[in-house]
C-alpha cells in the first residue's frame, strides 16, 4: 500500500492543493518500509494532474488536512481513498492511520475558490 500526505514543514498541509510537497509512504506489512517525497503542482488540486501521478506511484490512500469536493471526486475517480481532518506530523499520522485510529471528518473545505 502507497500512502501520500500533502506536506509543508514536517506538517500535513491543511489544505492539499497548495502543500509544498506530498509525502508518499509504502506500507508493507503494516509498517512504513519507505518514504519518498514528490514536489507539488501548485494550484487547484481538481484541475492539475496529481490525482493521475499518484495512481501511476501506486498511492491508494490520501491522508489530507482539507480539500474541496472537487479535489475529492478527483482522487477518488482515481481510485485514491480520501481521508479528511488529519493534522500533525506526517509520521505520527501515518503510523496512528495504520493502527486503525484516523478516519474520514467528513467536512470538506468551505473556503474554497477554485470552480
Amino acid at each position: 500500500m502507497k500512502i501520500a500526505v500533502p506536506t509543508r514543514e514536517g506538517m500535513i498541509d491543511d489544505h492539499f492543493g497548495h502543500c509544498d510537497h506530498y509525502t508518499i509512504f509504502t506500507v508493507e506489512e503494516g509498517v512504513v518500509a519507505t518514504t519518498e517525497t514528490l514536489p507539488s503542482p501548485q494550484g487547484c488540486g481538481c484541475k492539475s494532474n496529481i490525482a493521475s501521478i499518484l495512481k501511476e506511484m501506486g498511492v491508494s490512500v490520501m491522508l489530507a488536512g482539507n480539500m474541496g469536493e472537487g479535489a475529492k471526486n478527483k482522487l477518488e475517480s482515481h481510485s485514491i481513498r480520501v481521508i479528511r481532518g488529519c493534522s500533525g506530523v506526517v509520521e505520527d499520522v501515518v503510523a496512528t492511520f495504520l493502527k486503525g485510529f484516523v478516519f474520514d471528518s467528513g467536512e470538506g473545505c468551505k473556503a474554497h475558490t477554485c470552480h
